[in-house]
């Protein structure tokens, strides 16, 4: 064989060894390229911005949430007393219609009349009386006994009895019933004789000895005793005396009175 021919033969068979060479060099390359690039979905590390770092270092404080807090329960009133309280007199307290003690064995419906001490008791049972203030007879007018309720009568005339006119000549000779009339709004006359219980157009005498022997109240006890009081009932004068109560600008109004002694 010629030399040529055993060289073209050696360059055939060179071909693909340096083919088989280049395939293999490039086999390994891309088997080092995939161990060093990793799965296709991961993706590459990137370093944040400094002012996103800054503040994702900061601490985040959450506040918590204030709760709206519940409204004052309104105060309970105070229950309402079961008795309502006293209230205080317009006049002199000792003086203000009242129930008070009193010891008595006299019927209920008498009437007492304490002229020293210028009370009228209206007996209720054998240890009350109904009490109120009057005025009675001035000094020589005074008197005491036991008498009846003659008659009653509403908005009673007046006729100053005949005594009464020689020492007091210009008093009227007859004044009809009415707010202007001395006697008042009631009248009980007192058996046979001159004397009544009865109102008077001057409430400022209850206390005072001021009367010509009468027994005066406020109309409006007079009309309350008018009501109590029946004709027939017995009444009880008791005598004068001097008197140590105090006087009724000092009197002070008692849930009581004090016990006094059975009228004789």
């Amino acid at each position: 064989m010629s030399k040529r021919a055993k060289r073209g033969k050696a360059e055939t068979l060179a071909v693909p060894m340096v083919a088989r060479v280049a395939i293999g060099a490039v086999a390994v390359a891309a088997l080092g390229y995939c161990l060093l690039s990793g799965p296709e979905t991961a993706q590459p590390m990137r370093r944040p911005p400094a002012h996103q770092a800054l503040a994702s270092s900061t601490p985040v404080y959450v506040a918590t949430p204030i709760h709206a807090s519940a409204p004052a329960p309104a105060p309970i009133p105070a229950p309402a007393p079961l008795v309502e309280p006293p209230k205080a007199a317009d006049g002199p307290g000792a003086f203000v219609r009242q129930v008070v003690d009193y010891a008595s064995r006299q019927a209920p419906g008498t009437v007492i009349i304490d002229t020293r001490n210028t009370f009228l008791y209206f007996v209720l049972n054998d240890t009350q009386a109904m009490r109120y203030g009057i005025g009675v007879g001035r000094e020589g007018f005074a008197w005491s006994g036991e008498q009846t309720v003659a008659r009653k009568t509403e908005w009673p005339d007046w006729r100053p009895p005949a005594e009464m006119v020689v020492r007091q000549p210009y008093l009227p000779r007859f004044m009809a019933g009415g707010p202007g009339n001395p006697l008042g709004a009631r009248a009980m006359y007192l058996g046979e004789t001159e004397y009544r219980i009865h109102g008077t157009n001057k409430p400022d005498t209850i206390g005072k000895r001021v009367s010509s022997g009468c027994i005066r109240l406020t109309n409006e006890d007079v009309v309350d005793l008018y009501e109590r009081v029946k004709v027939g009932a017995k009444v009880i004068v008791l005598p004068a005396a001097p008197s140590n109560r105090p006087s009724a600008a000092n009197a002070k109004m008692l849930s009581s009175g004090p016990k006094i002694a059975e009228a004789r």
